[in-house]
């Protein structure tokens, strides 16, 4: 929350003082409300501000980060069982950002988080298709069979998948690692399909999410994106 002759000034309106004057003539709306007095307090992230008839917003600077997340903490702002949450890894950041979907609590790897609302929404859009890359370690021996399946696509919640990218790294008869890469983000996806071919999943890690590749970001540690990779980013998105 801001005091409204701040919000225009950092919109760019006019300086604090002038923005005053602008309130004091009734040229300001807030939410389809006449606002007169000074001092009214404002949501710069939900209110709706007009000058003269035309909408205004501040010109906020656009973050991309690339996370790795360690298994243990949650991919929400905040988490009524009190667990360790993602956002506790950016207490004084400069900007509101939010993770770009989730990532289980038992799961590791690379989370996105942004406060540009058009990217995230699009990179979470079914009808984009985004690939996920994971490192799974299967319990178990997968066959040639049952990969076989999860490319073709397995039940779960009545709706066949759509086929994933599979590619198997080493097979032992405790374990099987695999690669898998999704085009949708249905809850516990990865885990799901395993299991509905017969295997429990010990160790799951994000390594890719569209065009952006974990690599070796250390675990618990962020970096933001390079110029180059946000724009692969807009480009995978249509913008």
């Amino acid at each position: 929350m801001m005091r409204l002759q701040k919000y225009l000034a950092l919109a760019g309106v006019a300086s604090r003082r002038n923005a005053e004057k602008l309130i004091a003539a009734g040229r300001v709306t807030v939410n389809g409300k006449t606002v007169t007095e000074m001092g009214v307090q404002v949501d710069e992230t939900a209110d709706r501000i007009t000058v003269g008839g035309e909408p205004v917003q501040i010109q906020q600077e656009k973050y991309y980060i690339a996370y790795h997340k360690p298994m243990g903490e949650v991919t929400t702002v905040s988490d009524p069982e009190g667990r360790p949450t993602v956002m506790d890894r950016f207490p004084d950041f400069p900007a509101r950002i939010y993770p770009v979907g989730r990532l289980d609590y038992d799961s590791e790897g690379l989370l996105l988080l942004t406060n540009d609302g058009d990217v995230m929404q699009r990179l979470l859009h079914p009808s984009r298709e985004i690939p996920k890359q994971y490192l799974t370690r299967a319990v178990g021996f997968v066959s040639d069979e049952e990969i076989a399946r999860l490319r073709a696509g397995v039940m779960l919640d009545g709706r066949l998948t759509s086929p994933a990218e599979v590619v198997m790294l080493k097979r032992f008869e405790t374990y099987t690692l695999l690669l898998i890469t999704i085009h949708e983000g249905r809850n516990r996806q990865v885990r799901r399909m395993l299991k509905e071919v017969g295997h429990d999943v010990a160790q799951l890690k994000r390594t890719g999410f569209g065009p952006i590749l974990l690599g070796d970001l250390p675990r618990g540690m962020w970096r933001r994106l390079t110029g180059t990779e946000v724009a692969k980013i807009k480009r995978q998105c249509g913008l």
